[in-house]
C-alpha cells in the first residue's frame, strides 16, 4: 500500500484583479465609488496525491497554474477552496535568492535561511562544510551575496534548502538558472532523497528532465487538472495537446 507524502484535495485559488482601483481613502470619497475588480481563478478544483517516495513533476504550459500550486504547496498561499495536507516535513527552493539578505555574505546568509527553515544554528553549524561544498561557491562565502551572480544564489539557496534534511523538497524551475555540471549534482541528489524514502515535487518546462526523474506527473491547464498518473502517459497526453510528438 502506497504512503501519501502529500495530498491535494480540491483545491481553488483566486487572485483579485483590478479595473479600477482606489488607492487612498481620498480618491474613493473623491470618485464616489468603490474599486472595480474580478476574481481570476488561478487553480480550480484540482485533487491529487503524491506518493511518498517519489519525484513527481508538474507539467504545463505558462500561465497554467503550476507556480500558483507550488506557492500553495509551499504554504506560500492558502487556498481559497479545498485543503493541502503534508505528511512530513517541508521544504522549498522556489525563488532565485529567497530568503537571503543582499547585505549579508554567504556565510551570514547561511545561518538566517537554514534558521528560516527551521534548523537550529548547532545543525547548520554542523552542516556548514557540506552546505558550502555542494553549492561550490567557497571563494566568494565571506562576499556579500549582492555580489553573486543568479548562478550563485540558486547553488547557495539549493544547498541550503536539501540540508535542512526535509521529508519533502519542493523545487520551482530556478535549477535551470545553473549550469548542466550543478543540475545533474541537483537530480543526482533528487535520486538520493528518493532512494531513502523522500519525496520531491518540482516544476520544469523541459519534458526531458520530468520523463528521466519523475515517476508521476500532473499536468495543469489554465488552472484545471487535465491528467495526472505515471509520468511517461502524462507527458504524452500533454505534448499532444500542444501538437508535439511525444516519442521524439
Amino acid at each position: 500500500m502506497t504512503t501519501t507524502a502529500v495530498r491535494v484535495d480540491h483545491v481553488g485559488k483566486s487572485f483579485r484583479l483590478y479595473r479600477e482601483r482606489n488607492q487612498t481613502i481620498k480618491s474613493a470619497v473623491m470618485r464616489r465609488r468603490t474599486s472595480v475588480h474580478e476574481d481570476f481563478w488561478a487553480l480550480r478544483d484540482v485533487s491529487f496525491d503524491v506518493p511518498q517516495g517519489s519525484t513527481f513533476g508538474l507539467i504545463g504550459s505558462n500561465g497554467s497554474g503550476k507556480s500558483t500550486l507550488l506557492k500553495c504547496l509551499a504554504n506560500i498561499y492558502y487556498p481559497n477552496e479545498g485543503s493541502i495536507k503534508h505528511f512530513g516535513r517541508i521544504a522549498a527552493m522556489l525563488e532565485v535568492g529567497s530568503g537571503f539578505h543582499t547585505e549579508l555574505s554567504g556565510r551570514e546568509n547561511i545561518f538566517l535561511n537554514g534558521s528560516i527553515l527551521g534548523m537550529s544554528k548547532k545543525e547548520i553549524t554542523r552542516k556548514y562544510d557540506e552546505i558550502v561544498d555542494f553549492s561550490g561557491v567557497e571563494k566568494f562565502i565571506d562576499q556579500p551575496v549582492k555580489n553573486y551572480s543568479s548562478g550563485m544564489y540558486v547553488r547557495l539557496g539549493f544547498a541550503i534548502a536539501i540540508n535542512v534534511d526535509p521529508d519533502i523538497l519542493i523545487v520551482d524551475e530556478v535549477l535551470a538558472v545553473g549550469d548542466s555540471e550543478f543540475q545533474e549534482k541537483c537530480f543526482q541528489k533528487f535520486r538520493d532523497f528518493k532512494a531513502v524514502g523522500k519525496t520531491v515535487i518540482l516544476v520544469t518546462h523541459s519534458m526531458g528532465t520530468v520523463k528521466e526523474l519523475c515517476d508521476g506527473a500532473a499536468w495543469l491547464n489554465q488552472g484545471v487538472l487535465m491528467s495526472v498518473g505515471a509520468s511517461a502517459p502524462t507527458i504524452a497526453e500533454y505534448e499532444r495537446s500542444i501538437g508535439h510528438d511525444s516519442g521524439s
